[in-house]
């Protein structure tokens, strides 16, 4: 009979994802003696089952941290730990501003990065599992503190922290939801959180594959730029903004990694270009962009209830306005509130009178437009007032069908997705989009339009989109955090979509009921003009640079509006 196994030698079984709590898990492959798996619901990798606490003991020794072996080889890590910390701090600071104040590190290490911000005006404290590492760090500091051990045994008081720092940590934890939770517990209204951590859908995991370095015994999981986002959403964190996972290298510190851990015709490479190199270039320190991603956010209060906030941009809809918004003001959802936001601009129909019925209702927001500038413009300007958890646009000529919101906004709330097209495509008719009574030809030419659009659109942005342009797209609100929009026609449909993906965030197409009507019936895109703007806002979006971080930055440099004298 053998022994029965004692709790520290037990692995992990995880039953639902961490970010979504589905069930839907399944294995792809393994690496280093491990069973990976994958959600299928929101692309969440990770191992199951997690190895047991006596092996994850035995990989976290007093050498576990590169370099850590010798003398020499501490000094190399910490020159590149510096430089990198420096690189990180200067980022906080677009993201963050100017202030300083307390500053906690879980994940600590030896104290590279505590040793820096401490020496930038920080008051510091790190957490750090390995004894060993705890201790080097906590003789570096001059003021700050180090515990020893997980961040659930520090305790911590509640609201303590300006800023968490987490880099290379979160794709160490068990329950990284848990981990969130005490975070957001320890960090003061609006702290921030900044996070470093390998991304599944970085160049070199796109690459490598099964043979990708980051794919360790005690990386338990594996985070792309959507899902942690997602994770983030849940856990009651906003304002995120994800980067390229910038780090300070040296050609001494990539063979150091790679030699302790062997990658097929990498690692021999590397040890041949080191007997050709000269040793004084393989000390240079290269920014570059490493397997990671860095993740900005904020600390939000808690909702009780999410809320949906419907923008409906109007301009001469008289004949229909007050049928959809009847119909919207009646909609109901179970565990969910609703705002509506009526942007008109200045109809010359009676559409304003008609949404003038409607201004002291407790559930909409009117925006009164002085001029028609176009449906983007009135969008923007809806998004402005948006108040939600998330957002849905509404056109108010009765094409789409109320009835689909349920099913749109259902993986939104699952936590499987942020992004969500209602495709008009939808179905097994796939030209069902467009069919004008009585105008047989012009219907072909305008759906031929559309699939030369959403060609284009997948080749540029590396999509596989079917319905790009639909005016059903509904997604978190924070999504567009630092996100700038400029389009105020037809043309913001594109840039919208665009700006959200290359924000990273994938679409997920849902069918949906489309009505289309005929230019005769009061459709408003111009058949020529329009088109060129579409094609002058993709070559724009396709070839500019793309840098939420600045716009943050730029915000905070802005000094502060003057208050009129009383």
């Amino acid at each position: 009979m053998s022994p029965t196994p004692s709790p520290a030698s037990e692995k992990k079984l995880i039953k639902v994802c961490h970010v979504c709590q589905g069930p839907r898990i399944y294995y792809v492959f393994s690496a280093c003696g491990q069973r990976v798996v994958r959600c299928e619901d929101c692309g969440l990798v990770f191992l199951n089952p997690q190895p047991s606490d006596e092996e994850l003991a035995r990989i976290y020794t007093a050498d576990y941290f590169l370099g850590s072996e010798s003398d020499a080889g501490r000094e190399a890590a910490s020159r590149v730990k510096e430089a990198t910390a420096q690189l990180y701090l200067a980022e906080i600071r677009r993201y963050q501003g100017l202030p300083r104040g307390q500053m906690l590190e879980i994940g600590c290490g030896d104290g590279d990065f505590l040793v820096l911000a401490e020496r930038e005006g920080w008051q510091v404290t790190g957490v750090e599992y390995a004894a060993a590492a705890s201790d080097r760090a906590r003789k570096r500091l001059k003021q700050g503190e180090v515990r020893c051990g997980e961040l659930s045994d520090a305790k911590l008081a509640a609201e303590q922290f300006d800023l968490c720092v987490i880099s290379d940590v979160v794709e160490h934890v068990r329950s990284p939801r848990d981990f969130l939770q005490e975070i957001h517990r320890v960090l003061k209204p609006n702290g921030t959180l900044f996070i470093a951590t390998p991304s599944i859908d970085s160049w070199s995991a796109r690459i490598m594959q099964q043979k990708w370095m980051e794919f360790k015994a005690e990386h338990l999981t594996y985070f792309d730029r959507q899902n942690l986002q997602t994770l983030l959403f849940a856990s009651d964190f906003r304002e995120i903004i994800v980067q390229a996972g910038w780090k300070v290298l040296s050609f001494e510190y990539v063979k150091m990694h790679f030699d302790r851990f062997p990658i097929p015709m990498v690692t021999p490479a590397l040890n041949l270009v080191a007997r050709i190199v000269p040793q004084k270039l393989q000390f240079k320190h290269h920014r570059i962009v490493a397997s990671g991603m860095m993740v900005f956010s904020r600390k939000a209060a808690r909702r009780p209830a999410p809320v949906l906030s419907v923008i409906v941009p109007a301009y001469d809809e008289v004949k229909t306005f007050g049928v959809l918004m009847e119909a919207l003001l009646r909609k109901t959802m179970p565990g969910l509130r609703m705002e509506v936001i009526v942007v008109e601009s200045n109809s010359v129909d009676g559409t304003r009178e008609a949404a003038l019925k409607y201004r002291d209702h407790e559930r909409v927001k009117l925006i009164l437009e002085d001029q028609p500038r176009g449906k983007g413009h009135a969008v923007r300007a809806g998004l402005q007032a948006a108040t939600g958890d998330f957002v849905l646009i509404q056109d108010a000529d009765l094409e789409y069908d109320l009835e689909d919101y349920d099913a749109l906004l259902e993986p939104l709330l699952a936590g499987r997705a942020a992004f969500v097209l209602g495709s008009r495509h939808g179905g097994r008719n796939v030209w069902k989009m467009r069919q004008f009574t009585g105008q047989h030809g012009l219907s072909l030419f305008v759906n031929f339009g559309h699939w030369f659009f959403s060609t284009l659109i997948n080749l540029l942005f590396f999509q596989r989109l079917r319905d790009p342009f639909t005016m059903f797209k509904v997604f978190r609100r924070d999504c567009l955090y630092a996100l700038e929009f400029e389009c105020n026609r037809f043309d913001f449909d594109f840039e919208l979509l665009v700006k959200l993906i290359r924000k990273g965030y994938r679409p997920v197409e849902l069918p949906v009921n489309y009505r289309s009507r005929s230019f005769k019936e009061g459709k408003k895109v111009r058949m020529f003009r329009d088109p060129l703007t579409w094609l002058r806002a993709l070559a724009r979006l396709r070839f500019s640079k793309f840098d939420p971080l600045k716009a943050v930055a730029g915000s905070q440099a802005q000094p502060p509006a003057k208050t009129a004298e009383p």
